[in-house]
């Protein structure tokens, strides 16, 4: 069974940075695809960013250049650096991985940016 769990959202001024991490277990994390996805009140979940087992990178256009994902398969681990954030970065954030053709989900982590 593949876990999922997110850490390190908060509340943070426009223009700070937050780093998220999401620690996986009981997958085959290193031959994973990683995602972080994010969802904000009223609004459909979106792709925010992508790494993939052979360490491709994929960015939503509205973060590149401000956000950067990462991982360290050592110790399952991927993160999502975000800075320069703004108010339309809060959102709850979600870490997601896919093996066997089955989606996985964290929790969740909520990323609040004030004005």
């Amino acid at each position: 069974q593949v876990q999922l769990v997110e850490s390190g959202g908060g509340l943070v001024q426009a223009g700070g940075s937050l780093r998220l991490s999401c620690a996986a277990s009981g997958s085959t994390f290193s031959f994973n695809d990683m995602g972080w996805y994010r969802q904000a009140p009223g609004k459909q979940r979106e792709l925010v960013a992508r790494i993939r087992s052979s360490g491709t990178l994929n960015y939503a256009d509205s973060v590149k250049g401000r956000f950067t994902i990462s991982r360290d398969n050592a110790k399952n681990t991927v993160y999502l650096q975000m800075n320069s954030l703004k108010p339309e970065d809060t959102a709850v954030y979600y870490c997601n991985t896919m093996e066997w053709g089955v989606h996985y989900w964290g929790q969740g982590t909520q990323v609040t940016v004030s004005s």
